[in-house]
């Protein structure tokens, strides 16, 4: 749907819009949830409707505070944002300013059980933002940031929607129109967003809006803030982003993002429980990352989120459409990018079509499904990855492969490429999976695996310092 720029053909005899359910001067938008799915969506409607010389109304619905820090300002996630959203979003007049960005990263260190590998950008020029949701952890000792849904949020008010600290607990219908019901307040929309994530009970008010079919499919990460100060995660951690593949049961990936004074820890795999966190953080591997002797500290700022790895079947019904993490986002990466794709087509749909059913499956339903196809390739790399940290040789050959394109520039940097976009959620995953069938891929991988059977690809690259590493 994101072609769809043009507004809809009027009647010709008349000039009007054509008849059935769509938006008009006067209409009114609600939206559940003011994360990013939320704010760019109102930030899109409004937008595309000054366009067209549409007068509309937009509330937002978001009971966090994003400017507090803690749990009452957190959207409970990574923070990372690609380059390629960085400029996406840049050209529809969405800029991230300094106090949002808390640090550019250029690179980032992959660690094994026995090796590290330092991979810069391919294209030479830092990708990714590291950013904190809302104000920081909870034992921050003053704001001095801005946070992502914060400062999307106000873009989103400053298009003209108005925002309620509320939290919605009941919906209905006024004459085929969907209700918002508060304690107090009632309001009639000619649509209603559904922007909630699938962190909240937001589903069940969808489906008594009429949304049909199976829910999200969800699991649970883990994700800790540890606070080292500036110096320490500049000087130990520097601009790269740290991932972790180690022989930890039940552990996927982890990874170290540093931003500012803190450190955000993200680990990712089956039934993660205190068990598997205190294994990551006592891993030799790990360790080493930090100073001697280092610990983390009790009651550090952490959640267990829940996050969207299967998407909804049905995202929309007359007058209802879902978009974000409560329908469907990138599977582990990039759920800020879903936010954008499925933000912007949403609207729209909306605004450029209509708001029934059947307009939201023409033109919002092509978009949202080929993020869930695409997410099929997501898992066929990461079964790959599994079979990669399962078979050594492998392994060692794929970061001997990585580490001997360091020189390289360009399209030679074939493995660091993959890696990156990969670990950083830069490219559909159907285009990075195709990049591993090339022959040259496959050969060079081939040879270097060979090697590293033989014994010869793991005489170098072992843990023995920072520099090596290529911290910082």
């Amino acid at each position: 749907m994101e072609g769809a720029q043009s507004p809809r053909p009027r009647d010709p005899m008349s000039g009007a819009q054509p008849l059935g359910l769509i938006l008009r001067d006067g209409s009114r938008v609600g939206i559940v949830g003011g994360g990013p799915a939320g704010s760019l969506t109102a930030y899109f409607l409004l937008t595309f409707a000054q366009r067209v010389g549409l007068d509309l109304g937009v509330d937002i619905y978001e009971p966090r505070d994003f400017t507090t820090a803690g749990p009452g300002g957190c959207n409970m996630c990574g923070g990372i944002v690609s380059e390629s959203l960085v400029q996406a979003m840049a050209m529809e007049g969405i800029d991230l300013p300094p106090t949002v960005v808390q640090r550019g990263l250029d690179s980032y260190v992959l660690h094994t059980d026995r090796r590290r590998v330092r991979v810069d950008t391919p294209l030479g020029e830092k990708r990714i933002a590291a950013v904190h949701r809302g104000g920081g952890p909870r034992d921050v000792l003053a704001v001095k940031w801005g946070g992502l849904d914060g400062h999307l949020l106000n873009l989103a008010q400053d298009r003209g929607a108005k925002v309620a600290a509320a939290r919605v607990a009941e919906v209905g219908w006024d004459g085929g129109r969907p209700q918002i019901r508060l304690k107090t307040t009632v309001r009639t929309y000619d649509l209603v967003v559904g922007a909630s994530g699938v962190n909240s009970a937001g589903w069940q008010l969808f489906e008594q809006l009429g949304v049909r079919g199976t829910r999200p499919r969800t699991t649970k990460a883990y994700i800790t803030e540890l606070h080292l100060g500036d110096d320490a995660v500049s000087g130990l951690f520097g601009t790269s982003m740290h991932m972790f593949l180690l022989d930890i049961p039940r552990l996927d990936c982890a990874a170290i993002i540093p931003k500012g004074d803190y450190l955000t820890v993200c680990l990712l795999g089956q039934d993660i429980d205190r068990e598997l966190v205190t294994a990551f953080f006592e891993s030799p591997v790990v360790r080493r990352c930090f100073p001697a002797g280092w610990q983390v500290e009790e009651g550090a700022c952490h959640c267990s989120p829940k996050i969207n790895v299967g998407a909804a079947s049905r995202p929309f019904a007359d007058r209802v459409v879902l978009v974000g993490d409560c329908g469907v986002t990138r599977l582990y990466k990039d759920g800020i990018g879903a936010a954008y794709r499925t933000a912007k087509a949403a609207a729209g749909t909306a605004i450029f079509r209509g708001v029934a059913a059947g307009d939201f499956r023409h033109h919002y339903w092509p978009t949202y499904r080929a993020i869930a196809r695409d997410n099929a390739f997501g898992r066929l790399i990461f079964a790959l990855v599994h079979g990669v940290k399962a078979f050594p040789p492998l392994l060692r050959g794929t970061l001997a492969m990585a580490a001997d394109e360091h020189l390289a520039s360009g399209p030679a940097r074939r493995m660091s490429i993959v890696l990156w976009d990969t670990f950083t959620g830069s490219a559909p995953y159907r285009e990075i999976f195709f990049r591993t069938l090339d022959p040259r891929f496959v050969g060079r991988l081939l040879w270097h695996s060979a090697r590293a059977w033989n014994g010869a690809a793991d005489t170098t690259g072992r843990y023995e310092g920072a520099k090596e590493a290529g911290h910082g």
